[in-house]
């Protein structure tokens, strides 16, 4: 049995330990909460959305062969821009589908277009602007930029993004979404750009609550009553 200063050090290491770590635990338990307690189809927005869209099909378009691609074909998607087909190649421009004449960007009312296909027909648009650029915080990271933000008159701040260079519709933003997303800030405790779970601050954290957890096993075994007659019963039995 370890004498009454070393069990002193342990409860003191404990405490303190405890108390470092209490804030990121605290988060940590408060986020699976909201995790496990919700549905991750409404984090995705999906009861604001067309789920039952089916993009249309076009006739009389040229082959993609009939573009000038100087360096030819590599990926190539269809996309519906007000009612007219156009090609998406090599992930960097846009070909009219019939007859072939590049578009560099998309207009306000072409997303809107865009965004009606994806979006609940009794959704009201309240503005639609550009955005250029977006931080490591931005709801819309990561995406392909620049693009046209749709806001919505809901109370639940709703946006849709539709991208300008390549006329997709990109992703559901709202109230939940964004609830989710900080508290999968601090639970990953990625602080820079929220979605890595290997930085330093979370590997040292989950060390110190692994030490926090065993020297709490340890107190129990330096200070119950129970161990110290067990062992008190062995050393007479010598």
């Amino acid at each position: 049995m370890v004498n009454r200063k070393t069990a002193l050090k342990i409860r003191n290491a404990h405490r303190y330990l405890g108390l470092f770590l209490g804030v990121q635990f605290l988060f940590w338990t408060i986020s699976g909460m909201y995790f496990s307690w919700t549905n991750i189809d409404d984090i995705h927005g999906d009861h604001f959305k067309n789920l039952d869209y089916q993009p249309q099909a076009f006739n009389d378009m040229i082959s993609p062969t009939q573009l000038n691609v100087s360096n030819g074909i590599k990926t190539i998607e269809l996309r519906d821009i007000d009612n007219t087909p156009y090609y998406w190649v090599n992930k960097e421009q846009l070909y009219n589908a019939i007859d072939g004449n590049p578009k560099n960007s998309i207009t306000k009312d072409e997303a809107l277009y865009i965004a009606k296909n994806y979006m609940k027909s009794d959704l009201v648009v309240e503005n639609v602007e550009q955005i250029n650029e977006t931080g490591n915080h931005h709801e819309y990271r990561e995406k392909l930029l620049p693009a046209y933000v749709i806001s919505y008159k809901t109370d639940e701040a709703l946006k849709a993004y539709v991208s300008i260079k390549d006329g997709k519709f990109q992703t559901v933003r709202h109230r939940s979404w964004r609830w989710f997303d900080f508290l999968w800030m601090t639970h990953t405790m990625d602080y820079d750009g929220r979605d890595n779970f290997n930085t330093t601050v979370l590997r040292a954290f989950s060390l110190l609550g692994l030490i926090t957890v065993l020297s709490g096993f340890l107190l129990w075994y330096t200070s119950s009553p129970s161990v110290r007659r067990l062992l008190k019963r062995k050393k007479t039995k010598k």
